[in-house]
């Protein structure tokens, strides 16, 4: 019995490791491209469908695709409605693996064990490093089913194990439910999939129970989305619940053909194997081709089921119309704007981290990481623009603007930088409940007023082209590092009194520090206007002179 309990978990656990190989060499060696071919691809539901398949049946994993959309939903940088379509996509993609599974290759299991393990562990090139990685999992999957098979094929025989299965096809919702709770808890359909093809090839149940425990899984593999949406914003809660309702409402439609769908499944091949994951198969494609037309109406539902106002972030460019490149002055003008925004969004964010601060509140931290994958998508957007305007045939007075706009992009998004590390210790002062004095909390709203002052004549000069505002940013500055070097000293003060606890200290001065580099960059901006002014002044004064 011992050897039997053994071999079943040790094979479950080859086989679930073997999957979780296989999808971590493809995503590995195909780097970040997939996150960026899922953000850029998926300008519509039906593209969005299509990619959310390809990248699934890549990764063998649906859930990691769904997690990916809320991840995505959460930070503004997809629709509800495009996520729709990629979930759609998802459950298509992820029945790849089953029908891998039923190929059999049991025999091949050692050999590709030996290939991926040879190019994973002595070839240096990337893609056929993680190659190798895909192989070795590829190979222990099969592995694992083998040794599994091996140990349950006798109880096939067995009248008791014979009768619990029977139940399976005399009661689908028993099957259903079965599913659904090994699938939440291994967290991967595929892992129940291949599970029980293992199990229905050794004899141990038939189709009509197979089929009744893949619906299972496919309601059960919502689990991880759905604890991925936890503490995010409304619209990653509803891509989740997008996830969980399109499994539960294809379950639905089955159900009640499940006697007909038994029979046209049983005709799509003659092993049992291969049957089961066509079952998989098909129950997803007619999912998505009965709900794809009425995905606009199928957001609305999950709006009305989850009522709220959307708190997503915008990490859309709101003024970069390619139209306006063939006016260089216009479309210059709405890279400045979408600088403002920028600008605004990296000021918030320091605002986010030092309230969660002073006030120990987890929320406003969960905002900084939101709005920092905005600000990197509003940098690359607006810089990909300016270089697309340097094409086209513009003045020599634009021309020299562009290089300072640039680098001017650089330095605000490395203020949200800089929040991002204000965010990292504010979470180590709520972690290990470190106390400030009181001394010291106001020392740092009088330098968070400073940044402040400084942050808004910059996004006023940017605005406005005024020159005044940029020089207040450079009188500010000076006052920052004078304050800086004097909040330095009070430290050191109060550490040597004993007034201040050494851990509390180093947060202390790092945020200093942090703030003093926020200044600087906020300066590095305040010049890049001046001296974009007085190209404008010396232009005008050659027009005149001429």
């Amino acid at each position: 019995m011992q050897q039997f309990v053994f071999s079943v978990v040790g094979g479950l656990g080859l086989f679930i490791y073997g999957i979780h190989l296989m999808g971590e060499g493809l995503q590995k060696a195909a780097g970040d491209r997939l996150r960026q071919f899922l953000k850029a691809l998926t300008k519509n539901t039906f593209t969005g469908t299509l990619v959310g398949a390809g990248i699934t049946a890549l990764i063998q994993s649906s859930s990691a695709t769904t997690v990916m959309v809320v991840g995505f939903v959460n930070a503004g940088l997809m629709t509800l409605r495009q996520g729709i379509g990629v979930i759609f996509g998802a459950n298509i993609g992820t029945t790849i693996t089953a029908q891998i599974i039923a190929f059999k290759l049991t025999d091949y299991a050692l050999p590709t064990i030996a290939l991926g393990a040879c190019l994973f562990l002595f070839v240096n090139r990337r893609f056929w490093k993680y190659c190798g990685l895909f192989l070795l999992g590829f190979g222990i999957l099969f592995l694992g089913l083998q040794i599994m098979t091996s140990v349950v094929t006798p109880l096939a025989k067995e009248k008791a194990v014979q009768d619990v299965f029977v139940s399976f096809s005399r009661n689908p919702f028993l099957g259903i439910l079965t599913g659904m709770a090994v699938t939440a808890l291994l967290q991967s359909s595929s892992a129940t999939t291949g599970m029980v093809i293992a199990l229905a090839s050794a004899g141990l149940f038939d189709l009509q129970a197979a089929i009744s425990l893949i619906f299972g899984c496919n309601i059960g593999t919502c689990i991880t989305a759905v604890l991925a949406s936890l503490g995010t914003t409304i619209s990653a809660r509803r891509a989740a619940l997008a996830h969980v309702l399109f499994n539960i409402v294809t379950t639905l439609i089955f159900l009640p053909t499940l006697p007909f769908y038994h029979k046209i499944i049983a005709l799509t091949a003659t092993d049992i194997a291969r049957q089961v994951a066509n079952a998989h198969t098909l129950f997803n494609i007619v999912g998505t081709l009965v709900l794809l037309p009425f995905a606009a109406f199928y957001a609305k539902i999950v709006e009305r089921i989850l009522p709220g106002k959307d708190t997503t972030i915008d990490t859309q460019p709101k003024y970069l119309e390619k139209h306006l490149l063939f006016t260089p002055h216009a479309a210059f003008d709405a890279a400045v704007k979408e600088m403002v925004r920028m600008s605004e969004l990296s000021s918030s964010m320091v605002d986010d981290a030092m309230q969660g601060f002073f006030h120990d509140d987890v929320k406003s931290l969960e905002r900084v990481s939101n709005k920092e994958v905005a600000v990197d998508n509003l940098q690359e957007a607006i810089t990909n623009y300016l270089m697309e305007l340097m094409q086209h045939e513009i003045s020599p007075e634009i021309a020299n603007k562009i290089p300072s706009l640039l680098h001017s992009i650089n330095d605000i998004e490395r203020i949200g930088d800089h929040a991002e590390n204000l965010m990292e210790l504010a979470e180590r002062k709520i972690s290990s409940s470190l106390s400030f004095s009181t001394e010291a909390k106001q020392e740092l709203r009088e330098m968070i007023s400073l940044i402040d002052r400084m942050t808004k004549a910059v996004i006023r000069s940017l605005d406005t082209d005024t020159i005044t505002d940029a020089q207040l940013v450079l009188t500010l500055e000076e006052q920052v590092n004078k304050l800086t070097q004097q909040l330095r000293e009070n430290h050191i003060n109060r550490l040597s009194s004993g007034k201040c606890k050494v851990l509390s200290g180093i947060v202390f001065l790092d945020i200093i520090s942090n703030f003093e580099k926020i200044a600087d960059h906020l300066t590095n901006v305040a010049q890049a206007v001046i001296g974009k002014l007085n190209w404008k002044l010396a232009g005008q004064r050659d027009v005149l002179h001429h």
